[in-house]
């Protein structure tokens, strides 16, 4: 089974990223996975993220959103976890601006793979301790290990 950790690296998980728009935060996700995927083209991703949004939105409540889609030319998952320095409207499900985002970006195919990670990241951010955690991290770093934390029960 796969675990964030192995799919979230330091330079993917971003702390007080610039908000402003649900649609910039979503064009600033894409750049950050492009940067990782030479393979892949920045606007390509960003595109798959608004149509994935067009079937509803990733907006979880508590203040976290989810986006994912899958890819083709994506080879294996990835994931990028970032704090906004401003939450954002995202159309959550519980109307609350959203201000921490994990992000997955899936092969097409790997459908089984992307319902486990949804499921991890989403039971994962289901806790009121974890959240804290997560927002009060000042660096990526920081965010990074705390997630690394987290899974492993620490």
């Amino acid at each position: 089974m796969i675990r964030i950790e192995n799919i979230l690296t330091p330079a993917r998980s971003l702390v007080n990223v610039p908000g402003g728009s649900k649609k910039r935060v979503l064009e600033q996700i894409a750049k950050v996975l492009g940067r990782d995927l030479p393979d892949l083209d920045s606007q390509a991703i960003f595109e798959s993220f608004i149509a994935r949004e067009k079937l509803g939105s990733t907006g979880f409540g508590n203040g976290i959103a989810i986006p994912h889609c899958r890819m083709s030319g994506c080879t294996s998952p990835f994931s990028a976890v970032l704090r906004l320095d401003a939450p954002v409207d995202f159309d959550a499900i519980d109307g609350a601006p959203v201000d921490l985002l994990f992000v997955l970006l899936v092969p097409e195919a790997a459908t089984d793979e992307h319902l486990e990670l949804l499921r991890q990241i989403a039971s994962m951010l289901d806790r009121e301790d974890v959240r804290e955690r997560l927002r009060k991290a000042s660096t990526g770093q920081d965010l990074y290990q705390a997630v690394v934390d987290i899974q492993s029960g620490r």
